[in-house]
């Protein structure tokens, strides 16, 4: 099939968010993250579009919230879907390119919460369905678990991820690379697939790519890097040397540990790594660290000079394991 899976760095038409209204999953929280999520959906309504997942009892204190963000409501569309949880790169459709038709078309990993970490997870499993009626897009499903979050691509179908993702038993029992790479051949237009072991302590998902590494462009990979007194830094260090065999390797600083109380997780994933791209700028998480945040964004504008680099605050979204790419998913303008 002739699907290509286009680079984030490439024109957009939106961004498809996911409202957190599900309470029992922001227990103590939610009103923090509702304001979280109402400041990230505004910052891109400025710049673009915003496709908003929320069912329509949530929308009277979703619309409350991005008001009090200043977003600009005729650039927001929201939609009467039901969901399980806020991260829509997880839970959202692939969308490709056919590049025999010029049209766009869906790929729908099947999802399970990270290898059934979170339930329930059905409503989120079912938004690929939905937005394909929506749109009239023609959907793939796979059988195959996987999430938006593990992929990072180039313009040149060059596919960055990782093992402790896709080939974890609690997703893919019995899958190899090469079933893998196979699989993203053909539903994404993969040309080759480049391979790191793992990911961040306490990180939820296995090991996603887009809180390690990302291209800023074709031959440029930023990739987080931390300390010699940090849990990550010899994971961190290993992936850093795989990257610098193919890539210009650019290193980008973790934050701080942040260490809460009473959490499930001892070290929450924060990494300066889970930036958005739009078309006009790129949307950076911060954790209220004025002197790590801006060191990351100076890195990230320099990387960046035609966008605009904004920082979005994310020490509320973290709590939760996630933060500005997590919670979004780009759609490519039909070419």
């Amino acid at each position: 099939m002739p699907l290509r899976l286009p680079a984030e760095t490439e024109p957009q038409r939106a961004v498809w968010l996911t409202w957190p209204g599900n309470p029992a999953t922001w227990p103590d929280t939610r009103a923090r993250a509702e304001a979280a999520h109402a400041r990230f959906a505004a910052a891109i309504s400025h710049h673009q579009p915003v496709e908003l997942i929320c069912a329509a009892r949530h929308q009277t204190r979703a619309l409350q919230a991005l008001r009090a963000q200043s977003a600009d409501l005729d650039r927001v569309t929201l939609h009467d879907w039901p969901s399980d949880d806020t991260w829509c790169r997880d839970h959202g459709p692939l969308f490709v390119h056919n590049t025999d038709t010029g049209g766009l078309e869906l790929v729908d990993f099947t999802y399970n919460a990270w290898g059934g970490k979170f339930s329930p997870w059905n409503a989120d499993d079912d938004i690929p369905r939905r937005v394909s009626e929506l749109r009239n897009l023609p959907r793939h499903r796979l059988p195959n678990i996987g999430e938006g979050g593990a992929l990072e691509i180039n313009t040149r179908g060059v596919l960055l991820t990782t093992e402790s993702v896709w080939l974890n038993t609690n997703r893919n029992p019995g899958w190899t690379r090469a079933d893998a790479e196979d699989v993203f051949h053909r539903f994404l237009g993969v040309t080759e697939t480049l391979w790191l072991p793992e990911g961040l302590v306490g990180d939820d998902t296995d090991g996603h790519i887009d809180t390690l590494t990302r291209f800023t462009d074709d031959d440029t990979v930023v990739t987080v890097t931390a300390g010699p007194d940090d849990p990550n830094h010899a994971v961190l260090q290993h992936n850093a040397d795989l990257l610098a065999d193919r890539f210009n390797v650019v290193p980008l600083p973790l934050p701080e540990p942040i260490r809460p109380d009473n959490w499930r997780e001892a070290v929450l994933p924060a990494t300066y790594a889970n930036f958005l791209v739009l078309n006009h700028a790129v949307l950076v998480p911060t954790y209220a660290q004025p002197r790590n945040d801006d060191r990351a964004l100076g890195i990230l504008t320099d990387l960046f000079p035609r966008r605009h680099v904004l920082g979005i605050p994310c020490e509320d979204l973290i709590l939760e394991g996630g933060a500005l790419h997590c919670l979004s998913m780009q759609e490519p303008k039909v070419p």
